[in-house]
C-alpha cells in the first residue's frame, strides 16, 4: 500500500514541476507579446494547489505513524531515578576540589596511608 502513496508523491511532484514550468511559460509569453502580467491562468493554478496535495497526501501517509508532541508522554515511561542520569555530565576534574576547606592534595593517598 506505501508504493501506491510513492507513485502518488512522484506524480503529484511531476505535476508541480509541471505547473511551475507552464507559469514561467505564461510569464515568458506575456514579455514576447508585450502584455501586462495579471494572474496566472486558472488551470496552472489548479493544478499546482491539486499537485500540492496530493503530495502532502503521499507524504503523510507514507511517513508512518506521527507522534504526540508533548515531549512528557515519553518522559512518563522512563523512572524517575533514571531521568536526571545522564552520564555524559559527569565530571570527576574540576576546581571544585582547590576551592574544598580541605582539599587534600591525593585524598585517596592520604587513605592509604591511615592503613598502614
Amino acid at each position: 500500500m506505501a508504493s501506491v502513496y510513492k507513485i502518488i508523491i512522484i506524480v503529484g511532484f511531476i505535476s508541480l514541476f509541471h505547473a511551475a514550468f507552464s507559469a514561467a511559460q505564461h510569464r515568458s509569453y506575456l514579455r514576447i507579446s508585450s502584455l501586462e502580467f495579471t494572474t496566472l491562468p486558472l488551470d496552472i493554478v489548479i493544478q499546482a494547489v491539486l499537485s500540492l496535495f496530493a503530495v502532502m497526501w503521499g507524504v503523510l501517509n507514507v511517513s508512518g505513524q506521527l507522534r504526540e508532541i508533548p515531549a512528557a508522554a515519553k518522559l512518563n515511561l522512563i523512572k524517575w531515578e533514571n531521568q536526571m542520569n545522564i552520564s555524559s555530565f559527569y565530571s570527576f576534574n574540576h576546581r571544585g576540589r582547590g576551592l574544598a576547606y580541605n582539599y587534600g592534595a591525593d585524598p585517596c593517598k592520604d587513605v592509604m596511608e591511615s592503613l598502614e
